[in-house]
């Protein structure tokens, strides 16, 4: 399955500040929940001068491994399916 192109670009954005120093990791609340988040953010300025924060994801406040099905090796289309304890099986 082929990853879009705005996934790509906003990749390579964070490769970039990355590599460019200009990542940050900020404490945001939650617009639906109100709870902490801890959003992956690049770093850049504004044209009067200011700091801009652009946000590209949060971390997993738990267990990553329990949150997402990776793809199926075997299923260039399909995902892995979840397992009873609730992670991926492979």
């Amino acid at each position: 399955m082929a990853i879009p192109d705005y996934a790509r670009t906003n990749f390579n954005t964070l490769l970039r500040a990355a590599s460019d120093g200009n990542l940050a990791l900020m404490e945001c609340l939650d617009a639906e929940t109100g709870k902490p988040r801890y959003v992956i953010c690049a770093i850049g300025r504004a044209e009067d001068g200011d700091y801009m924060m652009t946000p590209f994801g949060h971390l997993a406040d738990q267990n990553p491994y329990d949150a997402y099905l990776p793809p199926d090796p075997n299923d260039p289309t399909g995902f892995l399916p979840k397992s009873d304890n609730g992670a991926a099986t492979s």
